[in-house]
């Protein structure tokens, strides 16, 4: 191959997968799930023999990055359109420590041996198990901790201050994603359709399509997120 060919190449190389990834958006670099680890793998690979590859020509591998980056935008797509796209291709939170104990099934579902846990924990600057009262393994492989209460800052609450509500639930739980009910949610959390029915009409929501996401928080009172906001 000549210089000047390769040159062109690792130009074009840079230019194309720096539009790419810019247009592929913040995502694909900031969470990598398994999907994203298998496009970038891909991307990154069709880049790499578009530069040193003479068998490859510069056509077929500018046609082969934008297919696949484009591959990779309706796979995007899909997954914010649907629930059970999103699950099948990035999987589910999985709930490692709950209420201070280790969910030894959750750990082997991920793959996530005792000690790989206590690393991430010391990660979040937590040095003891017990000092945890839940910890979700999220889709990016990054952990989420929520200490037990005694190891927690002071909060209005501890400090008797006005505008402090006691909590009902030990964390913020989903109940209805865009506009579909978690119905095992509602289950675990001792509600039903009639209590979710009564909540949007005092929100003066007429139909869960109205809805993007609901959360029950901490509180007991129920967080709704409608869809297309406006904001003003």
């Amino acid at each position: 191959m000549e210089i000047n060919q390769l040159v062109l190449r690792i130009v074009l190389s840079f230019i194309l997968l720096f539009a790419l990834a810019r247009i592929m958006g913040r995502k694909e670099i900031s969470q990598m799930t398994f999907f994203n680890f298998v496009s970038a793998i891909a991307i990154g690979t069709i880049a790499g023999t578009l530069v040193t590859s003479e068998n490859l020509s510069i056509q077929n591998g500018i046609i082969a990055l934008v297919g696949w980056a484009l591959f990779t935008l309706l796979m995007g797509y899909i997954d914010i359109k649907s629930r059970k796209a999103r699950k099948l291709t990035t999987g589910a939170p999985l709930i490692v420590i709950k209420n201070g104990k280790i969910m030894e099934d959750s750990l082997r579902s991920a793959r996530l041996d005792i000690d790989s846990l206590i690393a991430l924990l010391r990660q979040k600057n937590i040095f003891f198990i017990s000092d945890v009262e839940y910890a979700i393994f999220e889709t990016s492989g990054k952990l989420s901790v929520m200490k037990k209460e005694i190891k927690q800052c002071v909060t209005k609450g501890d400090m008797n201050l006005p505008g402090a509500t006691p909590n009902v639930y030990p964390i913020g739980t989903e109940v209805i994603s865009d506009g579909t009910v978690n119905r095992q949610n509602l289950t675990d959390l001792g509600l039903n359709m009639d209590w979710i029915e009564k909540q949007m009409k005092q929100a003066g929501i007429n139909s869960l399509d109205q809805i993007f996401y609901a959360e029950m928080q901490v509180d007991g009172t129920l967080y709704f997120d409608e869809k297309d906001d406006i904001v003003r």
